[in-house]
This record gives C-alpha cells, sequence and structure tokens, in this order.
C-alpha cells in the first residue's frame, strides 16, 4: 500500500454563500484519534445536505468547513483501538463535520463505517449509501408504509425521489409521482410509479382524483415550502407526512392544530437517527445493499465530477438539472 501524504486536496468553504465559495485547495491529512480509520476516498457523493450548510440554511460549526457527508474508499490505516477492519478494506460511511468527505482522506469512527460487499461497486456504494439510508428508514420507519397503500413521492426523478420509488415499488405501495417535467415524469414511471402528476397542475384535485377521494397515507417531501400547504390537504386520515427537504425553501413555522382534522403524522426525520445504533446500521445498510445487489433498487448515477468542480456539481444540483445522483471522484 502506499505510503500516506502529509497532505491532501480538499474543498472548503470559509464563510456562507453561492457556489464561488467552495474552494480546492490543500489541506494536511487527518490524523487518527482513538476508535477512527483513516479511508482513502475514491468515491463522494454530493447532497442537497451540502448546499445547505455552503449556504448557511444550517449552521457551519467552524470554519474553515471541510464540505461532504458520505463516501466510498479503501481503509489505509486503523488507529491502534480498532479491531473492526484492516486496511485494504473497502468500506462506505457517512459522516461530517471533522469527517467530511471533499477530500481525498477522512479520518472516521469506525463504528459508522460499514464493509462494501462483493458484487456492489465502490461506485454504487457512494451513490447509494445516504440517500439510500434515507429513502429505506424513512419508509420503514417514518412512514410505516404497507402494500396496497397509498404513497407520494415529490420530486420523483431526483436522487432521494428516485430510490424512494423503486423502494416503495419494492414493499407492494401505490405510488404517485411528482415532476416537473414530462421527461422527469417518464423517468418515475419507468423506476415503478403507478400515476404520474406534473407539479405545474393541480396537484391536489389530480390525487384525488386517483385515489378516488382517500388521499396519501404517506407523503414523502423533499421539496418543502413550496409543496406543504398541498401535503396538508392531501394527507389522508391517520396519514403519515415526511418532510425531508427544503429544495423550494424551508418550510414556515407550523399551526400544530392543523394537525388534528385527519390525526395527522408530521415529521422531519434525519436518517443518522434511525441508524445511530450500530446494529440498526447494520441492518439498515445489509437490507439496502441487498436491495441493489438483487436488482430491485438500480442505483442511478447522473454524472460524476472530479473534485476541483464541486461547484459546477452544486449549481447543477441547486439548477434542478439531474436526474439521479451526482459524484465526486478522486484521482
Amino acid at each position: 500500500m502506499a505510503p500516506i501524504p502529509a497532505t491532501m486536496k480538499a474543498v472548503q468553504i470559509a464563510k456562507n454563500g453561492g457556489p464561488e465559495v467552495l474552494e480546492y485547495k490543500d489541506v494536511p491529512v487527518p490524523t487518527l484519534s482513538a476508535g477512527q480509520i483513516l479511508v482513502k476516498n475514491k468515491f463522494a457523493g454530493i447532497n442537497f445536505i451540502d448546499t445547505y450548510f455552503r449556504s448557511g440554511l444550517y449552521p457551519a460549526p467552524s470554519f474553515p468547513l471541510t464540505m461532504g457527508r458520505e463516501a466510498s474508499g479503501e481503509v489505509v490505516a486503523v488507529h491502534d483501538s480498532v479491531t473492526r477492519f484492516a486496511p485494504g478494506t473497502r468500506v462506505a460511511f457517512m459522516a461530517g463535520g471533522d469527517s467530511a468527505t471533499y477530500a481525498e482522506y477522512t479520518a472516521v469512527d469506525a463504528e459508522k463505517v460499514v464493509a462494501i460487499p462483493e458484487g456492489l461497486s465502490s461506485e454504487e456504494a457512494a451513490a447509494i449509501y445516504l440517500q439510500g439510508l434515507t429513502a429505506w428508514t424513512f419508509i420503514r420507519e417514518a412512514g410505516e408504509v404497507k402494500a396496497g397503500q397509498w404513497t407520494l413521492v415529490h420530486a420523483a426523478a431526483g436522487g432521494v425521489g428516485t430510490l424512494l420509488v423503486q423502494m416503495l415499488k419494492s414493499v407492494g405501495a401505490k405510488i404517485i409521482a411528482t415532476a416537473s417535467t414530462e421527461e422527469k415524469l417518464a423517468l418515475a414511471k419507468k423506476n415503478g410509479a403507478d400515476y404520474l402528476v406534473n407539479s405545474h397542475d393541480d396537484i391536489v384535485s389530480k390525487v384525488k382524483e386517483i385515489t378516488g377521494g382517500h388521499g396519501i397515507d404517506a407523503i414523502f417531501d423533499g421539496v418543502g415550502k413550496a409543496t406543504f400547504d398541498a401535503d396538508l390537504q392531501m394527507i389522508a386520515l391517520k396519514g403519515h407526512l415526511i418532510s425531508f427537504g427544503n429544495a423550494s425553501g424551508a418550510v414556515p413555522p407550523v399551526n400544530i392544530l392543523q394537525l388534528g382534522a385527519k390525526n395527522v403524522k408530521l415529521m422531519r426525520p434525519v436518517v443518522n437517527g434511525y441508524v445511530t445504533e450500530r446494529a440498526d446500521l447494520e441492518r439498515y445498510t445489509s437490507e439496502l445493499f441487498d436491495l441493489v445487489i438483487s436488482k430491485k433498487v438500480e442505483v442511478k448515477i447522473h454524472h460524476i465530477y472530479p473534485l476541483k468542480d464541486a461547484a459546477q456539481a452544486h449549481i447543477d444540483l441547486e439548477g434542478r438539472k439531474t436526474t439521479g445522483k451526482l459524484l465526486l471522484k478522486f484521482d
């Protein structure tokens, strides 16, 4: 195995702002603390949460801040206290803060890392990991979706939306997909959506017609502000409304009395809360990787950018020009 260098390339921000604040620069390779392993990253995933930290919607813990929340790569060093992983193991992980992933190397707690199984590439693992665990735990835990239930996925051709549609199909749900163009709706149909609604149309009336007035048992909304009021109108009696993103802006404060008429369960879940315990992480990751290996879920990669082009990746993501996952690749 090649020696570990003293410095590495990384993408950081020194202040909040647009994509122009992303800086491609040389920084020290992180040193290991107790319980950590050093991963030489091969691919890093790009997610909307990265843009939230960059813009300031989510407060940065400190500056300069290295970006990135997920990656796949190879273990190149382990702290003496770690016995779980050996150098050379292919791994995937979610991180952030001091263990960020827009960097050639990441020091990460071994308890947050999983081995990539045979039959799954490092590229697929990076593309599916954070968004896949997000979608799968939201279906299993937040939405508690059962076969035959009505579900709705907003932005169904995006990174998480594409996975939600395929996963909901795998559990036997009835799926209504919304998207902004006919091309994106066609992709949602290909992924398993049963009904399609253009997001520029009257979604509420369309859903009422499609469901025969029943409404939606579980709504998965990564759009946020622009769709939330419609969600409250479309939700079924005792329905689950899972609001998990801010693509159109943050949802304003909610009057809790709005939930009473239909006994709505409103959630703003974060995937980390479902995989904090090692047993849960291993269980859900194993189920996720099995979905991919068994071809029930196809990993859809829109584009792979070199690390130095992270700003362009953010522009493309925020411009809603993508259908599927965006990745950074390390030489």
